[in-house]
């Protein structure tokens, strides 16, 4: 076997063993070594070239990305899934029959979808959707994102806090107590406006808190102006802290005749 190719064997054992122990540094550290040396291989990406040990090298650098990935769920580091996922996805998208497909691809791929949701992008979401084959909308973990965007676009937030249940991997966990939490958020900008206080019980279920305790900690921690008195949540004094923009409406009247008059000139 090539040299280098046993040098980043080596290497990439090394960082496995770091992360079954939950060492990260160690990983970071090893996963910074590891790119480096992937770079003396010629047949990755973006060159291709045909080698001897383009199979292995093709294969390895994949696993070692994948890793990356989901190191970087495990760190909860959002850009550095960012910058890892589109240094793996040539892998996914440019080398089809060179090597055999990952059995983590979809997997990874379904991940992504699950950051550009909570990160709100919803565009890019719909994007990388469509590049995916009719076929992985099959695949459980393709289908858990997108019937999670269904739900967050119906405004059916109880699916979305429910799907935290039945998530297809371990690492989506991460990402669905984010998606979570801004459905929360969503859901408790919308009872501060709508009501001027609520039950405690009443409070909890609109905000699928399990527990009163629950509660009262994202009360303290989210929404300090909230209080809680006589069994009752108040939200009149966020409402009352609130700035309130007044609306300029006559200046708007008058530019809008003013707007019409000059219409009326070049017609």
């Amino acid at each position: 076997m090539d040299p280098k190719l046993v040098e980043v064997t080596q290497v990439f054992d090394r960082f496995k063993a770091a992360y079954t122990r939950n060492d990260l540094q160690t990983c970071s550290n090893l996963l910074t070594e590891l790119k480096v040396m992937l770079t003396k291989f010629p047949s990755l990406p973006p060159l291709f070239q045909q080698s001897p040990n383009a199979v292995q090298e093709l294969m390895i650098a994949r696993d070692i990305y994948e890793h990356a990935v989901v190191l970087s769920v495990k760190a909860e580091d959002q850009d550095a899934f960012e910058r890892d996922f589109f240094q793996l996805k040539p892998y996914y998208t440019d080398i089809c029959g060179i090597i055999p497909p990952s059995p983590q691809e979809y997997p990874i791929l379904g991940l992504n979808l699950l950051r550009l949701l909570v990160q709100n992008r919803i565009a890019e979401f719909h994007t990388e959707l469509e590049l995916l084959p009719s076929s992985a909308l099959e695949n459980s973990c393709i289908k858990h994102a997108v019937e999670l965007e269904q739900s967050f676009m119906e405004g059916a937030y109880n699916r979305v806090l429910s799907a935290r249940q039945s998530v297809p991997h371990e690492t989506y966990v991460y990402f669905m107590d984010l998606l979570a939490k801004t459905v929360r958020d969503e859901i408790a900008g919308c009872s501060e406006k709508a009501y001027e206080y609520l039950s405690i019980a009443d409070a909890k279920q609109i905000l699928m808190f399990s527990s009163i305790k629950e509660l009262s900690d994202y009360i303290a921690e989210e929404h300090p102006k909230w209080k809680i008195t006589n069994g009752c949540v108040f939200f009149q004094e966020a409402k009352d802290s609130a700035p309130c923009k007044e609306i300029p409406s006559l200046q708007l009247i008058n530019q809008t005749l003013s707007y019409a008059k000059e219409l009326e000139r070049i017609v």
